[in-house]
């Protein structure tokens, strides 16, 4: 019998890969013991009611909360004690369920704050921002490749809230990260503007691994290969989308009878 490789030697060294990773917030277990491997070009989904525990253990990926106990490590490395900045230097990227762009400013202006805030002249005052045709190369490949360059003088706020979501996705894409954290990337979206954005994550780069939480269940089988599903922190049940489809136990919890 031909010996079976394990995912890491079939695939490579991971980007992000979660051991035994806890948080307590004094008597509460927010999250327990989560383990996660996620690989370039993965698409992965993190589900669960309210209260789960799956912002936190976003947080915790990302350092904005520091473990109780367990290892994050981010393209091999140890990164459970750095802080935020360090981690999105080696390459990872993350947007929140609150938009956070600058609504006064065009597209291509925001495009260009972005490009220009992963890059030594962030600290540069007095020469313009435009003078860098490296920066705004970068910015209208950014937006062409979103199919965002007719809409590149449009002002932040007259862009639809579909549009401003999918904008912020764009501009975290500005550091050319190996590693998108999508927090609730529908939030706030109509039926139609949550398909257009199913669509938008499809066409992002194949090289990309995405982890995304998401509440809305057609957006996560129509974007994600594989599903953890987190409850009262700790994942019940992990698999490809069809075994999480078909799960008693997920249905179980969905429908409030676990």
């Amino acid at each position: 019998m031909p010996r079976l490789e394990p995912e890491s030697e079939r695939r490579g060294r991971a980007v992000l890969e979660l051991r035994a990773l806890s948080k307590s917030f004094g008597g509460l277990l927010a999250v327990s013991r989560v383990a996660l491997q996620i690989f370039p070009g993965d698409r992965k989904a993190i589900i669960g009611p309210n209260g789960a525990g799956k912002t936190t253990l976003f947080n915790l990926v990302t350092g904005l909360l520091r473990a109780s106990s367990g290892e994050v490590l981010l393209f091999g490395r140890d990164v459970t004690r750095w802080p935020p900045e360090k981690r999105t230097a080696l390459g990872m990227a993350r947007t929140f369920q609150v938009t956070s762009l600058f609504p006064g400013l065009s597209v291509f202006d925001n495009a260009l704050l972005a490009v220009q805030g992963k890059r030594p002249m962030k600290y540069v005052m007095w020469r313009p921002l435009l003078s860098y045709g490296e920066v705004c190369g970068k910015a209208r490949f950014l937006l062409a490749r979103a199919g965002f360059e007719d809409r590149r003088e449009v002002l932040v706020r007259n862009l639809s809230h579909g549009e401003q979501r999918q904008l912020e996705i764009v501009l975290a894409l500005a550091g050319d990260p190996r590693l998108l954290l999508l927090d609730e990337p529908t939030a706030g979206l109509s039926s139609g503007e949550s398909q257009e954005m199913a669509e938008f994550l499809r066409g992002l780069d194949r090289e990309l691994a995405v982890l995304l939480i998401e509440h809305d269940m057609d957006i996560v089988f129509d974007v994600a290969d594989h599903i953890s599903v987190l409850h009262f922190g700790e994942i019940l049940e992990a698999g490809p989308c069809d075994e999480i489809r078909k799960s008693e136990r997920v249905r179980a919890i969905y429908f409030g009878n676990a």
